[in-house]
């Protein structure tokens, strides 16, 4: 399994949420925006609204769960934005790569398995 590349800069975050295509789910929104890194780079966010440090970190760590199970199947050089919604902290990871599988299909993220 690779290793995920996170996006750090605020810039980053900004030109997705600007430009990106956006896919919502009541577990999780999914922000889509084509980079010249020549790699998938993902970000996420947590508001206070989710909850203390605690369930935010909880839902972090499902997202990034979820994605490395995802992350090879992942096609072309996207910067992928995921925001945690109040469902999320009470999901599995499996859960949720289910939500997010769909949600990347529908972006164009994910190669079609034949």
């Amino acid at each position: 399994m690779a290793e995920i590349v996170s996006l750090k800069q605020n810039k980053d975050f900004h030109r997705a949420y600007a430009r990106g295509k956006i896919k919502t789910n009541p577990a999780l929104v999914t922000y889509v925006v084509k980079n010249r890194a020549g790699i998938c780079r993902v970000g996420i966010t947590t508001s206070k609204k989710i909850g203390c440090a605690v369930q935010r970190n909880r839902c972090r760590r499902i997202i990034r769960a979820a994605y490395a199970s995802l992350s090879a199947e992942c096609s072309g050089s996207f910067d992928i934005v995921f925001v945690a919604r109040f469902k999320t902290k009470n999901l599995l990871s499996t859960q949720l790569a289910a939500v997010m599988r769909g949600q990347l299909k529908e972006l164009g993220v994910l190669r079609e398995q034949s």
